[in-house]
């Protein structure tokens, strides 16, 4: 299967099995990086359909402590983006399915330089990048510059975020679309789940790209809120939080079961309302 139709091929599997995606986000390099492999792996053995990786990064403005904290642990044991890319390709040695995102800041692909970083993430295997700091009104070259490449441009949208935002968004956004459901950073908690559906049905106007939701999922019932209304579901903080409070070497085991636990919940009740149609 060529990198450019995993994203894709995912949500249409999932969308004829009327399920959701479950796409976890840990940051690459913690605990250690020595299990980040085995932990991507055990993701999907928990149930994940698609592995968000956080390129750890010394400022993350949109990023609530736990996960501030898991890029500082990350950097101080010399993680960087190179060894990210490393991370990917040894993971798709043996997994050549599942979708893989690189979620993170512009600093590190300028440093590195976007054809570089570009031309070594199709190498590694990466599926998608969500870079926080390139809104779409400023990111026409960077979209360009992705153009062929096999690797998806992913954006943000928000409460906040207007109509124009939106088209804005739904013109340049391939893969899904990742909607923040709080109004904050990472971590946050409180979701109206109305609200989310209200969202949902704004972003669905403007396109079929698959939108994912992010922000404050912290448990199976709020999983299966959102992914009533949602066509994936992103759980990052609770996980980042749970390799935390275990050995290293004990992390991969943990992420499968945070994993399964979401899993099961999401798939245990039959979602009705409808998916979108993918890219």
């Amino acid at each position: 299967m060529s990198a450019a139709s995993r994203i894709s091929a995912t949500f249409a599997k999932l969308r004829a099995e009327e399920r959701r995606a479950l796409i976890p986000f840990v940051t690459a390099g913690d605990p250690a990086p020595r299990q980040t492999v085995a932990i991507m792996h055990a993701l999907v053995a928990g149930g994940a359909d698609v592995v968000e990786l956080g390129v750890p990064f010394s400022d993350p403005m949109a990023d609530g402590p736990v996960i501030q904290r898991s890029s500082e642990r990350a950097l101080a044991q010399g993680v960087s983006l190179r060894d990210v890319l490393a991370y990917v390709a040894e993971f798709r040695r043996t997994d050549k399915s599942t979708p893989v995102v690189l979620m993170g800041y512009a600093n590190p692909i300028e440093r590195m330089g976007e054809a570089t970083f570009i031309s070594a993430a199709r190498e590694a295997g990466v599926d998608g990048v969500l870079i926080v700091d390139y809104p779409p009104e400023e990111a026409g070259a960077w979209v360009h510059a992705l153009a062929g490449s096999g690797i998806d441009p992913i954006f943000l949208l928000s409460p906040t975020s207007s109509d124009e935002r939106i088209e804005r968004v739904a013109r340049v956004a391939r893969g899904y679309i990742y909607y923040v459901s709080l109004k904050g950073v990472t971590g946050a908690t409180h979701i109206d789940t109305a609200e989310v559906a209200a969202m949902i049905k704004r972003i669905r106007a403007h396109t079929y790209v698959p939108v994912g939701v992010g922000f404050g999922i912290r448990d199976g019932a709020t999983a299966r809120r959102i992914g009533s209304a949602a066509d994936a579901v992103v759980v990052g903080s609770r996980i980042v939080e749970e390799l935390a409070s275990v050995a290293p070497e004990a992390a991969p085991e943990r992420a499968r079961a945070v994993m399964a636990e979401f899993r099961q919940a999401l798939d245990a009740k039959a979602v009705a309302l409808p998916l979108g149609s993918g890219t």
